[in-house]
């Protein structure tokens, strides 16, 4: 077996045995179906990476289909989201379908299947169908409707059709088997009434498909050759290929379905469910608050594509559910956003520095790498001046030798410029240090090729001028949830595990260079983390998110 055979996942495995036995390389077609509900999130983000991923990988088209087929939760809104988020992961669609496209066909072929009489009109309540169709240990009964003539099914649903009877008051079942030992072969709904305008189709329909008999038939028409679910699909795949069967003419491609398992992230929830009520109970600001695991959250907060693409191909396509470290996907944001984001000097919590032997009228701009990790990024200047913020963290009284920051009559070097000493402190009222002064060794300066510059002190500290800062809101996000799986307890509701210290929003100041930065750029603040600018950002005041920390801090508290 060659090295590329070893490489394959399960799914891959499968569709390179159906090359040599029922596929053409040529004919393979893959989509994502995504249904225009709501917004996507981290999984819906591995299933496009998977399909897509495919497509890249046997050159073959890939469909993006709307599921369209319940016009009471469905909207533009969604649909337009979902095509901004698969556009910005990277990837470009063969066609754009949508379930609603099919209407008339899957009517057509419903007509046909009642004609066949295997399908009838139910005129029962959806409660007295739910308790018919028994138990997984017990058969289910069959409606007193299912031996309706051709005749008096055809006319009822006609009649469904055109809108004569209210919501609830039929449905058409496929006739297939009320014993089977799978409860979705037990006569599924085909169709239900639904007064209410579609996104698409405005109101020429007031009947709508159900998801089973919709997607193996959009499947079917638009010749894809592997439908690839998740495993809580796996109960419908002898419901797709019953469908499949009774349609299938043996002159086209005929679809596969088959299953994966989800990856489920730690510190986080996807139930599109509980994702509204965080919403709606305002413990974030929207789908797109950067706390959510939503495309769009991931999105604002700064995670860049290739950092998604990167970890979907990481954790790769397994047939047993488990739990992803939300780490491993930081891991992948850190990893590209190092090779990307220029550095700038910014400081969170800060602290004046009065360099007590510094003119107090002098200025010098001093030379600093954009990105160490990219020859190509150039340098910049950056500002210094006698009177200076740096981190309150980074200045104690006192400290033990473990300590390598500014203390009082200890020396570090201020990046890219001199070594500064600490000689005394200003409180305020409370005892809290208010101020720092210290002195300079003028010939110190980094870069200068003194002896003085090359001078080694354990301590390095970023700084910004008080006369050159830029004021700057700072939002510190993390984890949503404090427990790694807040879905997982059967006797707590998910809201209990809400990390109340999910944001914290700081004032900070940041080197002038970014005085003119966008919504979306992104940089590392040195010592710092990875930040990108927010979309409230404006001209007048500038928004920074924090993407991630520089080192995953999490890992220390679980230590």
């Amino acid at each position: 077996m060659t090295d590329s055979k070893k490489s394959l996942n399960f799914i891959e495995h499968i569709i390179e045995e159906d090359l040599g036995t029922t596929h053409k390389k040529e004919e393979l077609r893959f989509r994502f179906p995504p249904e225009p509900n709501g917004y996507l999130h981290v999984g819906h983000a591995s299933s496009i990476c998977l399909n897509f991923g495919l497509g890249e990988r046997y050159n073959a088209p890939v469909n993006l289909r709307f599921d369209d087929t319940n016009p009471a939760k469905e909207e533009k809104e969604y649909v337009d989201a979902i095509k901004r988020d698969v556009e910005w992961l990277g990837y470009t669609w063969d066609k754009e379908c949508y379930a609603s496209d099919y209407f008339q066909q899957l009517y057509d072929w419903a007509i046909l299947l009642i004609k066949e009489g295997k399908a009838y009109i139910d005129s029962q309540s959806s409660d007295a169908i739910a308790q018919q169709k028994g138990t997984p240990t017990e058969p289910g009964v069959e409606s007193p409707y299912r031996n309706r003539s051709v005749e008096e099914n055809l006319s009822l649903f006609e009649g469904m059709k055109n809108g004569e009877f209210n919501e609830g008051e039929h449905v058409l079942r496929a006739k297939i088997d009320m014993a089977s030992s799978n409860m979705l072969m037990r006569d599924p709904i085909m169709y239900r009434v639904i007064k209410k305008d579609h996104h698409r189709t405005g109101s020429d329909w007031c009947i709508y498909p159900m998801y089973d008999w919709t997607h193996g038939q959009s499947d079917y028409l638009e010749q894809v050759t592997h439908s690839l679910c998740t495993l809580e699909f796996l109960p419908h795949r002898e419901l797709y290929n019953w469908f499949l069967d009774q349609l299938y003419d043996n002159t086209s491609i005929r679809p596969k379905q088959r299953e994966f398992a989800r990856r489920n992230l730690s510190h986080t929830v996807v139930s599109k469910r509980k994702l509204l009520k965080l919403v709606e109970e305002e413990i974030v600001s929207g789908w797109d608050d950067p706390r959510m695991p939503t495309i769009s959250g991931m999105r604002r907060r700064g995670y860049p594509p290739a950092a998604i693409r990167n970890f979907a191909d990481t954790v790769g396509i397994a047939k047993r559910e488990n739990l992803v470290d939300v780490s491993l996907l930081e891991f992948h944001v850190r990893d590209e956003l190092n090779k990307t984001s220029p550095r700038i000097m910014a400081v969170v919590n800060p602290l004046k520095l009065v360099i007590t032997n510094y003119p107090e009228d002098k200025e010098e701009w001093l030379e600093a790498e954009n990105n160490p990790e990219d020859e190509s990024a150039g340098s910049r200047k950056v500002p210094f001046t006698r009177e200076l913020y740096i981190e309150k963290e980074d200045f104690k009284e006192e400290a033990n030798k473990k300590f390598f920051r500014l203390k009082l009559g200890g020396e570090v070097r201020l990046k890219n410029g001199y070594i500064i000493k600490a000689e005394s402190c200003t409180k305020d009222e409370n005892g809290a240090i208010t101020e720092v002064q210290c002195t300079y060794d003028e010939l110190s300066k980094s870069g200068s090729g003194t002896p003085e510059s090359l001078r080694k002190v354990k301590g390095t500290l970023h700084w910004v001028s008080t006369k050159h800062a830029f004021e700057a809101e700072v939002r510190i996000y993390d984890r949503l949830f404090a427990d790694e799986n807040p879905d997982g307890h059967k006797d707590k509701d998910f809201m209990e595990f809400v990390n109340p210290d999910s944001l914290q929003v700081i004032k900070g100041f940041v080197e002038p260079s970014v005085k003119n930065a966008k919504p979306g750029d992104q940089f590392q603040f040195q010592r710092k983390g990875y930040f990108n600018v927010d979309i409230d950002s404006t001209n007048e005041k500038l928004i920074f998110n924090r993407t991630v920390p520089l080192r995953d801090s999490w890992a220390k508290i679980k230590e």
